[in-house]
């Protein structure tokens, strides 16, 4: 069973937005705090924004201002919203637990962001 399914990645030039979707497999989404990560070449991933069960979204310092992490219960997917996105954004986002590796889940496949002109 694939458990995290991203998508909405693309090429957007710097200073506009995007908004990335995960898919999340129901035995996961309903227990686990889940969050973006990303990872760009050279680099180790890095936790970009996450969300509690109950909806309370959690950012890192270095990234509050531009990301906003949701979720819809509904759905069984989280979402992250970017604006003004820089060129170092340029990284694959990922969905997972949260902290990380919790509950030993496989990664998806990422989506790949690139913000160039």
């Amino acid at each position: 069973q694939v458990q995290f399914v991203e998508s909405g990645g693309g090429l957007v030039q710097p200073g506009g937005s995007l908004r990335l979707s995960c898919a999340v497999a129901s035995d996961i989404f309903n227990i686990y705090t889940l969050g973006w990560y990303r990872q760009s070449p050279g680099n180790q991933r890095e936790l970009v924004a996450a969300i509690s069960i109950g909806g309370i979204p959690i950012y890192p310092e270095s990234m509050k201002g531009r990301f906003t992490v949701f979720r819809d219960n509904a759905k069984n997917t989280v979402y992250l919203e970017m604006n003004s996105l820089e060129p170092d954004d340029t990284a694959v986002y990922y969905c997972s637990t949260v902290p990380l590796g919790y509950g030993g889940y496989a990664w998806g496949q990422g989506t790949q962001v690139t913000v160039s002109s």
